[in-house]
C-alpha cells in the first residue's frame, strides 16, 4: 500500500455535507440526481476495493480536514484489500488520544493502532463550529445511510457546484449547489482536479473523485453488505431446494392415498 499523503494543509473546509441552510432552505423541490452505475448495485454486486482504496485516499487527503470518520476502526481497513501489516503502518500515521494515562495521571498522544478507531478531527461541537465559521462538520460513516440518495446524494453533492444564476439571491457566504435542497450550502467545493494523485495511476477528476470517496463512504456505512448479500442468496437456494423437496414428498404422499 503506498502510504497516503497528509491532509491537503491548503484545503480550507468549511460547512458539512449535509448542512447548509435549514428550514426555508430544506426546499420541497424534487432534485434529480446524476445517475451513477455502481459495483455494489443489485443482489450480486459487490464493492470495487481499487474504488475503495481510492475513495479512502480522497477521504484521509481532503474530507478528513472537516470531517470525521469515528465509526470505523483502523482494522475495518482489511476489507478493502489492504494487509495486516499495511493497515497497521496506515494507523500510525495518526495520533490518538491514549486510553489510560501515564503515570503522571495525564492524557497523552500516541501512534494509532490497528484496534483504534479513526480520531475525531474535532474535540467537541463547539470547536468543530468555532473552525468552520459555525458551520458544523458530521461525521461521515453512516453519511450514505442518513441520506435519501445514499452514495448518489454524495457525488452529485460533490459535482454540483455551479456559478449562480443572475435571477437567484446567494447569501453571503455561502455556495451555490444544484443539488443541495435550497441550492445554498456553507462548505465550498471540497474537490478540484487533479487535488490528488491516486497510487494507481488513475486520473483524479473531480467526477471521479466524487465517485471514489462516495463508494468509499457506502463501504463505512455498509461493510458487511456483500456478507449480507451472499448470505440472502444462500437463503433463496436454500428456500427453493426445500420448496422443491416439500411439493415432490406432497405428490408421493398424494398419490398412495389416491
Amino acid at each position: 500500500m503506498t502510504m497516503m499523503k497528509k491532509p491537503l494543509l491548503s484545503l480550507v473546509a468549511a460547512g458539512a455535507i449535509a448542512l447548509g441552510l435549514g428550514g426555508a432552505a430544506q426546499a420541497a423541490e424534487k432534485i434529480e440526481l446524476p445517475e451513477v452505475k455502481w459495483s455494489f448495485e443489485g443482489v450480486f454486486g459487490t464493492f470495487d476495493r481499487a474504488q475503495l482504496q481510492r475513495g479512502l485516499q480522497v477521504y484521509k487527503e481532503v474530507c478528513s480536514a472537516c470531517h470525521s470518520l469515528h465509526y470505523i476502526a483502523f482494522r475495518n481497513l482489511r476489507d478493502l484489500g489492504y494487509s495486516e501489516d499495511e493497515v497497521k503502518a496506515f494507523a500510525a500515521t495518526y495520533q490518538v488520544q491514549n486510553e489510560e494515562p501515564n503515570d503522571q495521571g495525564e492524557m497523552f498522544m500516541r501512534p494509532g493502532r490497528d484496534s483504534d478507531r479513526f480520531p475525531r478531527t474535532f474535540p467537541n461541537e463547539q470547536a468543530a463550529r468555532a473552525a468552520n465559521g459555525g458551520a458544523y462538520p458530521p461525521d461521515l460513516s453512516l453519511m450514505t445511510k442518513a441520506r435519501e440518495g445514499g452514495p448518489e446524494y454524495v457525488h452529485a453533492l460533490m459535482v454540483g457546484y455551479q456559478q449562480a444564476p443572475s435571477d437567484f439571491k446567494l447569501l453571503e457566504g455561502l455556495y451555490y449547489n444544484a443539488y443541495f435542497p435550497g441550492h445554498q450550502i456553507a462548505m465550498p467545493p471540497p474537490l478540484n482536479a487533479g487535488q490528488v494523485t491516486y497510487a494507481d495511476g488513475t486520473e483524479a477528476s473531480v467526477d471521479q473523485m466524487a465517485k471514489d470517496v462516495s463508494a468509499f463512504l457506502m463501504w463505512t456505512a455498509e461493510p458487511k453488505m456483500e456478507a449480507r448479500k451472499a448470505m440472502g442468496i444462500k437463503v433463496m437456494l436454500f428456500l427453493l431446494v426445500a420448496t422443491g423437496l416439500l411439493i415432490a414428498v406432497k405428490k408421493r404422499i398424494w398419490r398412495n392415498m389416491h
